[in-house]
């Protein structure tokens, strides 16, 4: 139970601030290079939303086990918490896209004056206030409800007090409908609806899917580098299974959902409906096949085995390439439908996510250092060390 408080280093701040340079550099190198608006656009929505996502699930993970009064995960919890801090930061950021001209750029419903048959039926929901009154009420809601459960969680360290154990539960019971139904309807305004003409009603749940496998390699990730700076000493192997165990399980699916979105829009052959896909099988082969290698394949078969999910040696690099693969995922979601065939995978957009993962982990370990990492006086902490699973 040592090191029971992270403190931020220079050596990691350093490492922050470089990776944030480099991602200003190639927006530099995006605007002054002339690669276009559109193309410097998506790759902001898309790096913001993902990382968004991946904040957001850390604040999911540490609800839906309060809600189920779940004792493992009391000695990773902090981890969940610190990721949500980067809420407020994805917020501003897409605020910033929208009102610097990005909502042009990046969505055909925004141009009214010209809108088509189809786009004129839909102009009740997509059109710019109504966007905008959206996008507030999810980001409001989500900041609000993720200080309430981070300020309950430490209130609940003080003294294990049951009253804030109570309502750490509800306030992520009221976190996890509201999330249930922002998660799918942001979706469908800042993704789906640039390709404004598409729609599937498995949309938001794919999404959701991605952030959740995306969301808790990013966890592992995380839960490997503080162990290896001396920190978090008091994890084992039982809960780093558990975490395999959802890394395997969330890609699996992920992979659902993709084929049966994929399956029905195939066999049904809807020429309003098949564009989707072929615009991406036409242009994006290699992602799109890609896609389903490393976010499928990989973890299946690395993953399927007891062992191999208690070994940081094999986890470590399958959530690496799971990170990766719904990165491509996102790629292949925003990058058809705003920049079209001319899209490719060059400085601007790995320069960038470089950026937004120095920006991620220097507001991460910035909330990590403001709280104990470990819960020592949480009702159920003694239960979390000495929990052990035999599946």
């Amino acid at each position: 139970m040592d090191n029971n408080t992270f403190i931020l280093s220079k050596k990691v701040i350093n490492i922050s601030l470089i990776m944030i340079a480099i991602g200003l550099i190639s927006l530099a190198y995006g605007y002054f290079g002339g690669l276009g608006a559109g193309r410097i656009a998506a790759n902001i929505l898309m790096n913001t939303f993902y990382f968004l996502g991946i904040a957001l699930i850390g604040l999911f993970f540490v609800a839906v086990h309060a809600i189920a009064e779940s004792g493992w995960q009391v000695s990773v919890q902090r981890i969940g918490e610190a990721m949500s801090r980067f809420i407020p930061v994805g917020g501003i950021l897409l605020l910033a896209l929208f009102s610097l001209g990005g909502l042009s750029s990046l969505y055909e419903w925004t141009h009214t004056e010209h809108l088509d048959a189809i786009l004129l039926k839909k102009v009740g929901y997509l059109n710019v206030p109504f966007f905008m009154i959206r996008f507030f009420i999810y980001f409001a809601g989500w900041i609000i409800l993720a200080w309430l459960i981070r300020k309950t969680s430490l209130k609940l360290d003080v003294d294990g007090d049951k009253f804030y154990f109570n309502r750490l539960r509800t306030v992520s019971a009221i976190f996890i409908v509201f999330y249930a139904v922002t998660s799918v309807t942001s979706s469908f305004d800042w993704l789906m609806s640039i390709d404004a003409h598409w729609f599937s009603t498995l949309y938001g749940w794919y999404v959701f899917s991605s952030m959740l496998a995306s969301g808790t390699a990013v966890i592992i990730i995380l839960l490997y580098v503080l162990k290896r700076m001396g920190y978090m000493t008091h994890v084992n192997a039982e809960h780093v299974h558990d975490l395999g165990k959802y890394l395997f399980g969330f890609s699996i699916f992920w992979a659902y959902l993709w084929f049966s979105q994929y399956m029905l829009i195939w066999y049904a052959n809807i020429p309003e409906e098949t564009v989707y896909f072929y615009t991406r099988l036409k242009y994006f082969n290699t992602i799109f096949f890609l896609n389903l290698v490393l976010n499928l394949a990989v973890p299946l078969l690395v993953l399927m085995t007891r062992n191999s999910k208690r070994m940081f040696a094999v986890l470590l690099p399958v959530s690496a390439v799971v990170f990766i693969g719904h990165w491509i995922d996102m790629y292949q979601i925003v990058m058809p439908g705003v920049v079209g065939k001319e899209a490719g995978i060059g400085l601007l957009e790995i320069g960038l996510t470089v950026g937004y993962a120095g920006l991620f982990i220097l507001v991460f370990f910035h909330s990590l250092s403001k709280a104990p990492l470990v819960p020592k006086n949480h009702p159920y902490f003694k239960e979390s060390i000495e929990y052990h699973t035999n599946y």
